[in-house]
């Protein structure tokens, strides 16, 4: 029988979100307008004695969850990680948020559908289903994350549109708000130095389908306050997941494996060491593994395999772990990118895999 694709991790950058620079920009500008406005109005006693019980100093230790979260993006990860979040019970509130109308309506309704498939097969119940949907605010307001204790990043792997989101989330949030990324290949370091809150900065890594894939690696780097670090690594667990933890490398853990191995496997093909099929059949029923690492490129996506291995290969020429195949490039050039296209190092029929590719 085919393995079950969906107990493989999934690096998916190309497919994150579908946050455009300019939509983006626009909203955030507004919106900091907007908290700038706000800030030089006086507030009445009552408020500033609301504001100053629920925020906590820079120097304070965040608590081990959050009251209120935002999701910054609404993609392929984004979707699920505001799903998961919600379901968790541990937050009063998550803020959904895309620029966009179109995109948002379509996170929404890839929520929906999910809360909506496990109702109907009984795995939850109707009141579980309702206060995970009635706990998300879904906007196109960026203001709207003024006031969330932790946002989560997950918009398209394009380091220069994390970067304009960051530079300008900062004057959005409150001060205390502790920003972190879903990148799977991106330097967590960049960011958070163009975030102008380094020190309240990690990396949660989910895999793809979020809803079922236990593991996110938890990133700190050399700016992170340890508190901060400890208060993310512990939400992790307070929504259902498994952490593990890893400083800011190429990858991190799972891709920092993965995608070397799927290159070698690649390499081998274009040397004409085996088959295609065979190097399959080697690692499933010489390894263990569940797919082989061909039909796991297949599945993935050849564009996102290239993406990652390209910018690793620009980034760190030394590394000898990094080598981009010839044959992969090809591949992209000609538009076989694997499952979703129908052909890669194999055909494809939706998700039922067919013959090698000659």
């Amino acid at each position: 029988p085919e393995p079950d694709p969906r107990r493989q991790p999934e690096p998916d950058p190309s497919m994150t979100s579908t946050l455009s620079t300019a939509a983006l920009r626009k909203s955030l500008q507004v919106a900091a307008s907007k908290s700038a406005s706000a800030a030089s109005r006086p507030i009445g006693a009552l408020s500033s004695c609301f504001v100053a019980n629920r925020n906590f100093s820079s120097s304070a230790s965040p608590a081990s969850t959050f009251d209120t979260i935002g999701v910054v993006g609404l993609g392929l990860m984004g979707h699920g990680i505001c799903q998961v979040a919600a379901a968790s019970g541990v937050h009063s509130s998550v803020v959904a948020f895309e620029p966009e109308q179109k995109y948002l309506d379509s996170g929404r309704a890839r929520i929906e559908g999910s809360v909506n498939k496990l109702l109907s097969r009984k795995k939850i119940s109707q009141e579980q289903a309702d206060a995970t949907l009635g706990s998300i605010t879904y906007t196109t307001d960026p203001s709207d994350l003024s006031n969330t204790d932790f946002v989560v990043e997950a918009v398209i792997e394009n380091m220069d549109l994390k970067k304009d989101l960051y530079g300008s989330l900062g004057s959005v949030c409150k001060p205390e708000t502790i920003f972190a990324s879903n990148t799977s290949s991106l330097s967590i370091t960049e960011m958070a130095e163009i975030s102008g809150r380094p020190d309240r900065f990690v990396g949660v890594h989910f895999f793809n389908p979020v809803q079922i894939m236990k593991l996110v690696e938890v990133i700190k780097t050399e700016h992170t306050d340890q508190a901060v670090f400890d208060a993310a690594y512990n939400w992790v667990g307070d929504i259902g997941k498994v952490a593990v933890t890893c400083r800011d490398t190429p990858g991190f853990i799972v891709n920092r494996l993965l995608i070397p191995s799927l290159m070698q496997a690649i390499l081998m093909l274009e040397r004409g060491d085996a088959s295609c099929k065979d190097i399959d059949i080697s690692m499933q029923l010489g390894a263990g593994h569940p797919m082989g690492p061909l039909t796991l490129a297949d599945y993935v996506g050849l564009d996102t395999c290239y993406f990652i291995i390209e910018g690793w290969c620009t980034k760190f020429p030394d590394e000898p772990a990094f080598e981009l195949p010839a044959i992969l490039k090809a591949k992209v050039d000609a538009g076989d990118l694997g499952r979703k296209t129908g052909k890669g190092f194999y055909h494809w029929d939706g998700d039922k895999r067919g013959d090698p590719v000659e």
